[in-house]
């Protein structure tokens, strides 16, 4: 007697937070991962470069595993891909705009040469079979190009995965989703609907394109000097609405920035993105133009501290300055965790004399994730007998869990999962599977994992209250002090202004030696640390690190 058909779903990431996304589903047979994405670093991780999905858990699935499947190249999809591609190896599934931002970053991780990139490119309505999957790609319109909605045929019934996406009733360039293909796979019954949640909380439905590009026109015809834009260096739909304002009004077009001139090069490549060559500038020849004819696609739109903008708001641009009169368009959303350095850079820019627009104050900006009632005419569209709500903090998948038992789902088939919580679907019923190690992975400079809650914890107290740092040096034979003790501080308190309580330290740390007597060396340390920071606390009420370090020759 065969296995029991099934299929099981993993959220490795991107259930209960913004960020990370990644599910892993497998059958008796296969295996296919869907996304693999980084978050970025919140304040409290000091330091820390990305933060990844826990891909041990992946890599433990190696023999089964036989496909990647991205729905789009934002960073939180792809982000993680060049960690898991040391160790996998296996063909990448996505769109022509997707694979080619992969390649790009996987050539910027220096992976090309030890692993073979298996790239497959698919389009809009095609299928693929993979294993005893069968992978249906239904265009979405989101903040980047081809981004695709999942129809996926198990063995045991259909699964919608709608990727990021939002309902544009009226798109601009064809950019729309393909309700009607989601509705044509969904005509026989949809097992399964895992579905875009970032957006739940917003009434109606998203800003549109074609409102943006209005809102754009209106700016552009009544700015007198520069107009200085800055995006998600990934929007190319918008990029193009950009070029073809500047155009319009007979500006010329130049792109400052890494990121957005990598981006550009790939879409003008591959034929996405159309620039003609007489509106379009290089940095070194804006010199010849009157500020009036210029327009500046510059990056920073998160407030990054080596970014074109903010290094344009903090004077310190080799290339570039900040005039009296420019109009900068902030054409992006303020992500959270970021706020304080975009306000920043706004406040730095007015300043320098330029007016700062931005979505709190003009309709510059259209989020790619659908509001509530987008939300729904997906459920609508999909009819699913199960319910599951992905990409969103918590209170996102309650809600949104909330809105399709509204929209007919039935309570007890509406679930929210979060990392690490496996769920597998039978043919006649499902089983909540023994939770996973699914904890993200911190990721500082070469080091993958090795900063942890400590550490974390460590740099905090560094960073709160700075450290004191006691250097001696001891006789191996007779124990008497050569040099020392010296204290040093850092981050703690200014050493001219307060020596006299860095020597009050040092006369305590004398004492504590003359009455220590014969002790280990790591018994005289803590001695030493825990009556200094009671001193601290009590002259300063601070508790900065103390390192003592203890040297016998």
């Amino acid at each position: 007697m065969g296995k029991r058909e099934k299929v099981t779903i993993y959220p490795i990431g991107g259930l209960g937070e913004i960020g990370l996304n990644c599910l892993y589903l497998e059958t008796n047979q296969t295996g296919v991962l869907i996304d693999c994405g980084l978050m970025f670093p919140d304040t409290f991780h000091y330091g820390v470069d990305v933060v990844i999905p826990r891909l041990d858990f992946i890599i433990s699935k190696k023999e089964k595993l036989k496909a990647i499947v991205v729905t789009h190249g934002h960073e939180d999809h792809i982000g993680a891909l060049p960690w898991l591609l040391r160790d996998i190896e296996v063909p990448i599934y996505g769109s022509k705009f997707t694979l080619a931002l992969i390649e790009n970053k996987v050539k910027d991780y220096n992976l090309s040469d030890s692993n073979k990139l298996i790239l497959k490119e698919i389009g809009p309505r095609q299928t693929v079979q993979i294993g005893d999957f069968n992978f249906h790609f239904f265009p979405v319109c989101h903040s980047i190009i081809q981004g695709y909605c999942l129809g996926i045929e198990t063995p045991v019934g259909k699964i919608v995965h709608t990727g990021d996406f939002k309902i544009d009733q009226k798109p601009l360039g064809g950019h729309k989703t393909d309700l009607e293909g989601i509705s044509e796979f969904s005509k026989d019954g949809v097992m399964l609907l895992l579905s875009d949640s970032t957006n739940v909380e917003l009434e109606g439905f998203a800003l549109t394109e074609r409102e943006v590009m209005a809102s754009l026109e209106k700016i552009f015809k009544i700015a007198k000097g520069r107009i200085l834009i800055t995006l998600f260096s990934s929007h190319i739909q918008r990029i193009q609405e950009i070029f073809e304002l500047t155009k319009s009004l007979n500006r010329k077009m130049a792109v400052c920035g890494r990121s957005l001139e990598s981006n550009v090069d790939i879409a003008r490549r591959l034929g996405l993105l159309k620039l003609d060559e007489e509106y379009l500038v290089p940095l070194e020849d804006l010199g010849k133009l009157k500020d009036e004819e210029i327009v500046l696609l510059v990056t920073g739109s998160q407030g990054e501290p080596m970014s074109a903008l903010t290094r344009l708001a903090e004077g310190s641009h080799r290339q570039l300055k900040i005039h009296e009169g420019d109009t900068v368009i902030m054409s992006s959303r303020f992500i959270p965790g970021n706020t304080k350095a975009i306000t920043s850079v706004i406040n730095k820019l007015y300043k320098l004399g330029a007016e700062v627009l931005y979505e709190k104050v003009q309709d510059v900006h259209a989020s790619g994730h659908a509001h509530k009632e987008e939300l729904k005419i997906m459920l609508k569209t999909v009819k699913p007998k199960f319910f599951i709500p992905i990409h969103g903090e918590y209170r996102h998948l309650v809600q949104h869990k909330n809105l399709a038992i509204e929209c007919g789902v039935a309570p007890e088939r509406a679930f929210i999962l979060e990392d690490g919580n496996p769920i597998t679907f039978y043919p006649d019923g499902i089983k909540l599977e023994d939770p996973f190690p699914a904890n993200a992975i911190l990721v500082d400079g070469k080091g993958v994992g090795d900063v942890g809650t400590t550490i974390l914890k460590e740099r905090q107290l560094l960073a709160d209250e700075g450290m004191v740092l006691l250097i001696m040096v001891l006789d191996a034979n007779s124990g008497e002090i050569l040099m020392g003790p010296k204290l040093q501080s850092k981050g703690f308190i200014f050493e001219q202004e307060y020596s006299y309580i860095l020597e009050d330290a040092e006369k305590i740390v004398l004492d504590i030696y003359n009455k220590a007597g014969k002790i280990s060396k790591s018994d005289l340390k803590k001695k030493i640390k825990n009556s200094l920071r009671r001193y601290f606390r009590r002259t300063l009420e601070r508790d900065p690190l103390v390192i003592p370090v203890i040297i016998t020759v």
